[in-house]
C-alpha cells in the first residue's frame, strides 16, 4: 500500500492522470480517498516498488513519512483560497508545515502517530477537533478584545488569527480542547514545530495505548506543556481567552456536497460525492480531465472521503454535473447517503474485523432503493476496529466493525456523536448486530427520528434528548 502526503488535500489533474496509471499498470487499479484528505494506493507487488516510488517522485509527490509513528498528511479546509466566507487562505501553513517536517529528522520516529489540522473558518469542515493539534482561525476586533480582560503579555492588535486546540483522538473517547493560545499567522509553524517536539521528547514511548498527545497532556496539564514548548520558541506564546474572539460562524453540515459560488466571480466549486471513498483509475481519469477542461486543473480531497472541482464557469456547472453522473458520482447533497464514511477494512487492513467499504457501499445501495427521506443531513461512520480511523464516534450513527460468533461480521451501534457545534460522542445503543442486518436497522432508525422528532430538530438534537434506554426501546418495538 502506498500513502502520500498531500498537504491541504490539493492535488493536481497532472499528478492525478499519473496516479491513475500507476494503479491500473502496477497496483490494483484504484485509490481509496481517506479521513486525512489523501490518498492510498493498493495492491503494488514488490518487484514493482522501486518504479512506483521513481514515478511518484516524476509527479512532484511524496510519501516520505505518511505512515507509522510520525506526523500523517496535514489536512486543511478543502474549500481554502476559493471560500467566500474564509477567514484566510491556510494552504500556505499546511504547505509549509508539511516542507518543514519533510526536512526535519527529529519529527519522524514520534511516540505515536500524530495529527495537524488547519481550519479557515469557513463553513465547510476539516474536523480540526479531532486532531492532536487543531490551528482554527479566527478574528479578533477592538469590540472582542473589549469583552476579555487584557492579555498578561501585552496588547493583542486586532486581525486573523489562529486558536490552538489540542489532544484530539475521538478514538479515545476526546476532543482537542482550546489551549487559550493565540498564533499568529507567520508563527504557526514555528509553533507547531515546538509542540511536536515536545511531544517526540516526553510522550510515553513504553504503551502505546497511552501513546498520543491526548495522554501527555493528561499527565502534565495544558499550562506545564506550553511551557515546554515556549522553552523552544524564540518568541512568547500570546494567551487569550476565547470571549476575545469572535464566536466561530457555524458550520455547514454536508458542505463538501453539491454545488457552491467562489469568491471569485462567475466561479464554482463542485462536491463530487465517492462511494465509501473508492475510485476506480477510469474515474481518476476521467475526474483529471474534468478538472483540466472545465476548471484550472485542480482538485481538492476532503476528510470526508470525497473531493471537490473547483474554479468550475457557470456555463459549465451543468455539463461537469452530468458528466460526473456518468461516471456514478454524485453531486447533490443527499441527507441519508451523502455523509457515508469508512475505512479500509479488513480488505486492506489486517486489523479490521469487518469489510467496512463493502457494507457501506451495500447500505448506501439500500437505502437509496427505499428512498428513506429525512429532514436533515446525517454523517455514517463505519470504522473495522477500536482505533477508529473513521472515527466512528464522531458520526450522527457509527458502526465499530466486530467478530461474532461462527465467524460472521457485525457491528456495535453507536448514536448521537458530532463535530464542531454538534461537538459530542455517541452513545452505544446495540451490540454485535449483523452486518447484514444493518439496512433495515439504519432505516428504522431513520424514519424514527423523521416521525418523532420536532419541528427543525437536528439527528443529533433528536438523539441526545433520548437516554440510551428510551432509544433502545424506540428501536426495538
Amino acid at each position: 500500500m502506498l500513502r502520500l502526503r498531500l498537504p491541504a488535500g490539493e492535488l493536481g489533474a497532472t499528478q492525478l492522470h499519473g496516479l491513475a496509471d500507476m494503479a491500473a499498470d502496477w497496483g490494483g487499479g484504484y485509490a481509496h480517498v481517506t479521513t486525512r484528505a489523501n490518498l492510498q494506493l493498493r495492491e503494488f507487488r514488490p518487484r514493482d516498488l522501486v518504479r512506483v516510488l521513481m514515478r511518484l517522485q516524476e509527479l512532484g509527490l511524496t510519501s516520505r513519512g505518511a505512515g507509522a509513528d510520525n506526523v500523517r498528511n496535514l489536512t486543511a479546509s478543502p474549500t481554502s483560497g476559493f471560500d467566500p466566507d474564509e477567514l484566510v487562505d491556510v494552504r500556505p501553513f499546511a504547505k509549509a508545515l508539511h516542507h518543514y517536517i519533510l526536512n526535519h529528522r527529529d519529527l519522524y520516529g514520534l511516540p505515536r502517530k500524530f495529527n495537524v489540522a488547519f481550519d479557515n473558518g469557513g463553513p465547510v469542515s476539516v474536523a480540526a477537533d479531532t486532531n492532536d493539534i487543531g490551528f482554527v482561525a479566527c478574528r479578533v476586533t477592538a469590540h472582542s478584545l473589549a469583552s476579555a480582560p487584557p492579555p498578561p503579555a501585552g496588547p493583542v492588535e486586532p486581525g486573523i488569527y489562529f486558536r490552538a486546540q489540542l489532544g484530539g483522538i475521538t478514538g479515545h473517547g476526546n476532543f482537542a480542547r482550546d489551549a487559550g493560545v493565540l498564533v499568529r499567522p507567520a508563527e504557526c509553524v514555528a509553533v507547531a514545530a515546538a509542540l511536536i517536539r515536545v511531544f517526540n521528547e516526553h510522550g510515553d514511548r513504553t504503551n502505546r495505548k497511552q501513546a498520543r498527545l491526548k495522554y501527555l497532556l493528561a499527565q502534565w496539564g495544558v499550562e506545564r506543556f506550553l511551557a515546554e514548548a515556549g522553552r523552544k520558541l524564540a518568541f512568547p506564546l500570546v494567551r487569550l481567552p476565547p470571549e476575545a474572539c469572535e464566536p466561530r460562524r457555524p458550520l455547514l453540515k454536508h458542505g463538501w456536497l453539491g454545488v457552491y459560488r467562489q469568491a471569485q466571480r462567475g466561479l464554482n466549486y463542485l462536491g463530487v460525492g465517492l462511494p465509501a471513498g473508492r475510485l476506480t483509475a477510469k474515474q481518476m481519469h476521467q475526474l483529471a480531465d474534468l478538472a483540466t477542461h472545465f476548471g484550472k486543473g485542480e482538485l481538492r480531497l476532503t476528510v470526508w472521503q470525497n473531493l471537490l472541482l473547483p474554479h468550475i464557469p457557470d456555463a459549465f456547472v451543468a455539463t461537469v454535473q452530468r458528466s460526473l453522473h456518468r461516471l456514478g458520482l454524485a453531486t447533490e447533497p443527499e441527507n441519508t447517503t451523502g455523509g457515508i464514511v469508512a475505512c479500509t477494512g479488513s480488505t486492506g487492513c489486517r486489523y479490521a474485523a469487518t469489510d467496512t467499504k463493502g457494507h457501506a457501499a451495500a447500505l448506501a445501495r439500500a437505502l437509496a432503493g427505499r428512498r428513506v427521506q429525512i429532514g436533515s443531513p446525517v454523517n455514517l461512520h463505519f470504522t473495522g476496529c477500536p482505533h477508529s480511523c473513521a472515527q466512528h464516534y464522531c458520526g450522527d450513527l457509527g458502526f465499530l466493525g466486530v467478530k461474532l460468533a461462527g465467524g460472521a461480521e457485525g457491528y456495535h451501534v453507536v448514536l448521537g456523536g458530532g463535530m464542531g457545534h454538534e461537538q459530542g460522542l455517541a452513545r452505544e445503543i446495540f451490540r454485535g448486530v449483523r452486518a447484514d442486518e444493518l439496512p433495515p436497522l439504519v432505516e428504522k432508525i431513520l424514519r424514527t427520528y423523521e416521525s418523532g422528532r420536532r419541528s427543525g430538530e437536528t439527528f443529533v438534537e433528536w438523539s441526545r434528548r433520548h437516554s440510551v434506554g428510551e432509544l433502545q426501546v424506540l428501536l426495538s418495538a
